[in-house]
């Protein structure tokens, strides 16, 4: 073996070595940048919450307001999240299927909440819909409360949880194209046949994972429903509400009690995230192998 072969094969091995190396310190570092900064923050919130005993952490769980504030929380994402859904199917649909007119203009408008501020998106509600609103005395003389009430909240949620479903699928729909739609018309289906049997089994998957997406956030809204709610214990407050309100009377107990009803509701919005992310990553993989 000469020299110039041995000096190679030492440069291979301490390149690896250096690799290795490497890789293991990114691993460490991400470990513990992923304990630093998720971990930790779960174990303060599930220890303040038990600090006084599970007495305590359950009656803060089951005080009426608390109750109120899930109850209204789950009723914003339960109207949010379907219309959202209906939205976000449509808008797919024409801007993957369709060439129009004012296209890029709507996927830009359909991106407008990720650059707009929550809370700027409740004030512009307030500024239409409240008492000294463009729409207010319209309102108001037909007995309408739009905002202080759950109309208000229902708006926040949707605007700012619109992009989710629709920018999930519509790089889905672009990259399977509209060979099979077609296909589905020249032998006779109808619009309403076309998308059961054809469209949306080819897209369920990346459908429920916006789904997912959008309820997480509507679940986690803070900004744009504090401007609208009005902050009516009992009736206006959503869970991230109440906690903030009972943080600032120095309840802390009671709010890390119902953080963490928040913290079990996003971990199981997390494993439907994961279950549904594999399923069309596995969607994915098998179309790129066709």
């Amino acid at each position: 073996m000469t020299t110039a072969t041995l000096s190679a094969s030492a440069a291979t091995n301490a390149a690896r070595r250096g690799n290795a190396a490497g890789r293991i310190t990114l691993i460490i570092g991400a470990w513990l940048a992923f304990a630093l900064f998720l971990l930790l923050p779960l174990f303060v919130v599930l220890s303040e919450a038990l600090k006084l005993g599970f007495g305590t952490f359950f009656s803060a769980l089951l005080e009426p307001d608390a109750i109120a504030a899930l109850q209204l929380t789950l009723l914003a994402v339960g109207i949010a999240v379907p219309l959202n859904l209906v939205f976000g199917v449509a808008a797919a649909w024409c801007v993957s299927k369709y060439e129009f007119r004012g296209k890029s203009l709507l996927v830009t408008l359909i991106d407008l909440p990720f650059s707009v501020s929550p809370v700027i998106a409740g004030l512009i509600y307030v500024l239409l819909f409240g008492a000294q609103g463009f729409f207010g005395e319209w309102l108001q003389d037909r007995d309408i409360q739009i905002i202080f009430a759950l109309p208000g909240i229902v708006l926040a949620t949707i605007f700012v949880t619109v992009p989710f479903v629709a920018r999930e699928l519509i790089p889905l729909m672009q990259e399977q194209g509209t060979q099979e739609e077609e296909a589905a018309r020249l032998l006779g289906a109808s619009g309403w046949q076309m998308f059961w049997h054809v469209t949306l089994p080819n897209i369920k998957w990346g459908l429920i994972y916006g789904v997912v997406l959008c309820a997480a956030r509507a679940m986690g809204e803070f900004g744009a429903v504090s401007v609208v709610s009005g902050h009516i214990r009992g009736y206006t407050n959503t869970l991230p509400l109440h906690v903030e309100i009972l943080y600032n009377e120095y309840n802390h107990v009671a709010a890390f009690s119902v953080a963490s009803l928040l913290l079990a509701l996003a971990l199981i919005i997390l494993l439907l995230k994961q279950w549904s992310e594999s399923r069309l990553s596995r969607l994915r993989h098998s179309d790129a192998e066709e």
